[in-house]
């Protein structure tokens, strides 16, 4: 008889209003299996209060203490007990997991058809964290967009996309003097200077090679944002690194102190100073500096570009469109197109998000002060500041 999901993940929920839901995920392991179960929490608009997880290799335990961003955003807990458990590995065929068949699909694409009058906050509407592998999961979206548009919308169509859309997934063409300004070091020197008005920077790494034999113990102290600990596992899993054992310490004045203890995949610890010090640079970039969100004229409009990096399964950052358009929205700027592209540097990948802004009354866009706003805006919503 195979592992079912009851079996691998359990969700406790919360015992008061206030207090975090506890999910627990009990399976075999898999290389990047927290930045993957991260991703899916984050991906449900959930903040992780508390985390501990630790593995042999082979078996890996996880409990996360999680609770939503908003008091008002209601989470749909089957569907996260459904994600996560796709998010396990199934390699290991039915003599764990039965039949997971019915999981989705990575490479489907597919496309979403509304037609509807136009309103302000539209494209922040249509957010759905659903996955439409079956038709009863495409019908559910719908049936879900029809509610939040209600007497606005006239049609809504969703199927999978033909061949002919593959061509969508292609590179944005991101002019050559914005791509600079986007993805310049000198765009870091100016977020940590501006420190968005409130927040301080800080990210303080110290690393201990005395502690055993075959690990090495990293202890982490930065400030809290949204999507942190899943930052800090996808750059480990991106080094190659392995994570023994975690643990993701309350939030206090805004500040968290992680964890980890790690090694290489040949089951050493890391002496070599170059690979660690490679290490915690990019941890510490990934911290600091998850997203990067700048305001250009595009001719005469205005356009707003945030760009965040892609994982290694081809996947973007969770929540970065409803991000932005909640920020939008708040600020009563109008969004006359949206874009969403890949980006190609030369160390990485980058998923590429391109709003074409109309004026508002509040911020004038021809403003260099107004940009600003929107820009310290759009950043704060992203990091949950």
């Amino acid at each position: 008889m195979g592992i079912t999901s009851e079996d691998v993940v359990l969700i406790q929920p919360a015992k008061t209003p206030g207090d975090p839901t506890v999910v627990t995920v009990n399976c075999p392991d898999k290389a990047g299996l927290g930045c993957d179960i991260c991703r899916v929490i984050l991906e449900f608009g959930l903040r992780i209060n508390r985390a501990d997880f630790s593995t042999d290799g082979r078996w890996c335990y996880m409990v996360f203490w999680v609770a939503p961003y908003s008091s008002s955003h209601r989470v749909d807990w089957e569907s996260l007990k459904n994600r996560v458990y796709y998010e396990t590995p199934s390699c290991l065929g039915p003599y764990y997991f039965g039949n997971k068949s019915d999981g989705p699909s990575s490479s489907s694409l597919y496309l979403l058809k509304i037609f509807c009058v136009d309103r302000k906050g539209l494209l922040h509407g249509m957010y759905s964290g659903q996955l439409l592998h079956t038709k009863e999961r495409q019908d559910d979206t719908c049936r879900y967009l029809l509610n939040v548009f209600k007497d606005n919308c006239i049609d809504c169509e969703l199927q999978v996309a033909g061949p002919q859309y593959e061509t969508l997934r292609a590179f944005s063409s991101i002019p050559e003097a914005v791509a600079e300004e986007l993805f310049s070091p000198d765009l870091f020197e100016m977020d940590s200077g501006e420190q968005l008005g409130e927040k301080k920077e800080k990210a303080i790494i110290t690393v201990d090679n005395q502690l055993s034999t075959a690990h090495t113990l990293l202890q982490i102290e930065c400030v809290d944002q949204k999507g942190l600990f899943y930052d800090i596992l996808r750059t480990s899993k991106e080094c190659n690194i392995g994570v023994a054992y975690g643990r993701f310490a309350p939030s206090k004045k805004g500040l968290r102190n992680v964890d980890l203890i790690i090694q290489q995949t040949n089951g050493k610890k890391i002496v070599d100073p170059k690979h660690l010090d490679i290490l915690c640079s990019r941890l510490k970039h990934a911290m600091l500096h998850p997203l990067r969100v700048i305001i250009v004229s595009r001719g005469p409009d205005t356009e707003l570009l945030v760009a965040n990096p892609v994982e290694l399964s081809g996947k973007g950052r969770p929540r970065v469109f409803y991000d932005v358009t909640s920020a939008l929205r708040k600020s009563g700027i109008c969004i006359f197109s949206a874009e969403i592209g890949r980006h190609s540097t030369q160390d990485r990948e980058w998923e590429v998000y391109r709003f074409l802004l109309d004026e508002s009354r509040e911020f004038p866009l021809s403003s260099p002060e107004s940009r600003s706003k929107v820009v310290k805006r759009v950043r704060r919503t992203l990091m949950g500041w």
